[in-house]
């Protein structure tokens, strides 16, 4: 992970990290195999330089940590889940332009 403030999330840490979290968060799900999960990793380092402190932005390798996934019943990578003191309450399926996830993000604060 290129940027500092992407946080590698956890089945172990996830209820921590992210439920718990006093800000938003947006948990990225992807793969090392995933061709647009590699793609879609650029932006998403760029988003979380950009909201540093008011969003945090998170990933989850589903092969690492297959809990997690089933539980928010994802089916296809990349995926990304918004969530807002705890509740999960938007996500986009695919490789999506920065755009999108900027909205996704904004809507949410």
């Amino acid at each position: 992970m290129a940027s500092k403030n992407v946080l590698a999330v956890t089945d172990g840490n996830f209820e921590n990290e992210v439920i718990k979290s006093n800000v938003p968060v947006l948990v990225d799900f992807w793969a090392e195999w995933c061709g647009p999960c590699r793609a879609l990793s650029p932006t998403i380092d760029e988003l979380a330089d950009q909201y540093a402190g008011k969003v945090k932005i998170t990933k989850v390798n589903v092969d690492e940590n297959p809990e997690v996934p089933g539980r928010f019943r994802i089916r296809g990578i990349p995926t990304l889940l918004m969530f807002k003191n705890g509740q999960l309450v938007d996500q986009l399926v695919g490789a999506h332009p920065k755009g999108a996830i900027d909205d996704l993000i904004k809507k949410t604060l």
